[in-house]
């Protein structure tokens, strides 16, 4: 371990070492807006999975997936849209299941995702969950959702509710995703749809263009630098650990 003390160090690093005793100077950081903007800009249309969480034939979250899929297209964006018909349910089946590996190429694919939900007993619905519980925090040393950008709905058919959207953002964190500040909450849903199955003019629909654009905007600004906006002291500090055991190893 190097002396943080030394009179060789950079006087900064001698002041994290004596001012902060229980931090690794030599691993911290101090965050810089050339960082951010020090990666080559990436030049394909930006990637969106899209998930929804009913099977019924007149479904409304994917009705409304659908739309906010048109406006993702009309604002440049590659939009896939994942069917959970068939999808097994979480431990139901082996990994390597059809629908399974699907739905994780999907989201390995991806740089943004939007997620829909009824709400259904004051909660999202179990359909929707369990498209979630099959993509895997990490796939060796790759995190398939870590840095993405997420954007979160849902539909009622009572008065509007926010239930459904506050636990998809807990699972958004959860999944380390970057939810954007805006969300849609479409309420009494089976009146806002015509014959067609397109949104009617609303305020309501107003707002699933606005939660869209933001979306989109979000993940041009972070999809070249997500890497660094997740670089952890903690995990930086594990890597460095773990080096040091396995060259202590070496020369055993």
């Amino acid at each position: 371990m190097p002396d943080l003390t030394s009179p060789d160090r950079p006087p900064a690093s001698r002041a994290v070492a004596s001012n902060f005793p229980a931090l690794d100077a030599s691993l911290f950081e101090v965050p810089t807006a050339t960082r951010l903007s020090d990666h080559a800009p990436a030049t394909h249309r930006p990637r969106f999975l899209m998930l929804y969480g009913s099977l019924r034939e007149v479904s409304y979250s994917r009705l409304l997936t659908l739309e906010a899929a048109r406006l993702l297209e009309a604002m440049g964006g590659d939009v896939k849209v994942f069917d959970p018909t068939g999808l097994p349910l979480p431990d139901g089946a082996p990994e390597s299941h059809t629908k399974v590996q699907e739905l994780r190429l999907l989201a390995a694919w991806a740089e943004g995702m939007a997620w829909c939900s009824p709400e259904r007993h004051g909660a999202m619905t179990g359909i929707l969950k369990a498209q979630i519980d099959w993509i895997p925090l990490s796939t060796g040393a790759v995190r398939p959702t870590q840095g993405k950008t997420l954007a979160v709905m849902q539909v009622s058919g009572g008065s509007q509710s926010f239930n459904a959207v506050n636990q998809l953002r807990v699972l958004g964190r959860w999944m380390r995703m970057l939810t954007i500040p805006n969300q849609s909450s479409v309420a009494q849903a089976y009146q806002q749809f015509d014959e067609a199955g397109r949104m009617k003019p609303s305020s309501y629909y107003d707002r699933v263009v606005d939660v869209m654009e933001e979306l989109v905007k979000f993940t041009l600004l972070t999809r070249g630098c997500s890497p660094y906006l997740l670089d952890r002291y903690s995990e930086r500090k594990e890597s460095a650990e773990a080096l040091s055991r396995r060259m202590a190893q070496s020369s055993i």
